[in-house]
This record gives C-alpha cells, sequence and structure tokens, in this order.
C-alpha cells in the first residue's frame, strides 16, 4: 500500500510525498504553494513504487490520474472531490490508513530546520527534506 499526500509549509512552498505503509516516506516533491496539486502528482506517478494500492486524499483525485494508475494496476482509494456531479466509490475502511501519511508530515515537521523553512533555496530546502526522511525511515 502507498500513500500519496501533500502538506503546506511555510514560506510558500508545498510538500508532495509518497510513503509506504508503515509511514516511511519514499519519494518527495516540492512545489510552490500556489501551483496547483495535479503538477506533484504528475512529477511522482513517474516514480511510483510498486503497490496493490494507492489512497490519497480529495485533492488529487482526477480522471487522468485515475486513468494512470489502471494502467499501472494499482487499486485507488481516493474520495471524490465535493463539486463532482456523480459519486466516486471508494473503501471507507481502507481511507482510514490514510492518517499514516499525515503522521509522516509530522515527524518530519519535528525537525525545526524543515518547520520554519531556514532555507531559502528551494533546493537546499528539499535538501534538508531529504535528510530528515532518511532519518525517519530508519528510526
Amino acid at each position: 500500500m502507498r500513500l500519496i499526500g501533500r502538506t503546506k509549509g511555510s514560506m510558500n512552498t508545498k510538500l508532495h510525498a509518497i510513503c509506504d505503509s508503515n509511514g516511511r516516506p519514499l519519494d518527495l516533491f516540492v512545489t510552490a504553494s500556489q501551483v496547483s496539486d495535479y503538477i506533484g502528482a504528475r512529477e511522482l506517478l513517474s516514480n511510483l513504487p510498486e503497490g496493490d494500492w494507492l489512497l490519497g486524499d480529495r485533492g488529487y483525485n482526477a480522471d487522468w490520474f485515475r486513468d494512470t494508475r489502471k494502467d499501472k494496476g494499482i487499486r485507488a482509494c481516493f474520495p471524490g472531490r465535493k463539486q463532482c456531479k456523480t459519486p466516486v466509490n471508494y473503501d471507507k475502511r481502507c481511507f482510514k490508513h490514510c492518517t499514516r501519511i499525515e503522521i509522516m508530515f509530522g515527524r518530519l515537521e519535528d525537525w525545526t530546520r524543515v518547520a520554519t523553512r531556514f532555507d531559502r533555496c528551494p533546493k537546499v530546502f528539499l535538501s534538508a527534506i531529504a535528510l530528515a526522511a532518511v532519518v525517519i525511515y530508519w528510526l
């Protein structure tokens, strides 16, 4: 099971991430906060690790995203957007595991450098997040 999510960081950045079922970060991508979530989803989808399920929140629910996941043989568990005219069926019991990515973001923000974004350069900021993610992965 893989989880995809995003969090809004400080200084107008948004961190998109994929984690495994244990809440360990696997892939990270930083965008500007005004950029659509679909940009981050497209980048993360190209490097998506193998798994049966992909869980995420409403922000990543799009028809092209669902079709791409089906082509890779991954079952999705995404609630539909509130503006959708047709309701989207998803496994609510499986969706409860989506809290693990929120816990992962919380563990990343335990690092003061990540939570307050001391670094102004996006590459250096992503490097600090990657360092924190490596430590989180092994703990």
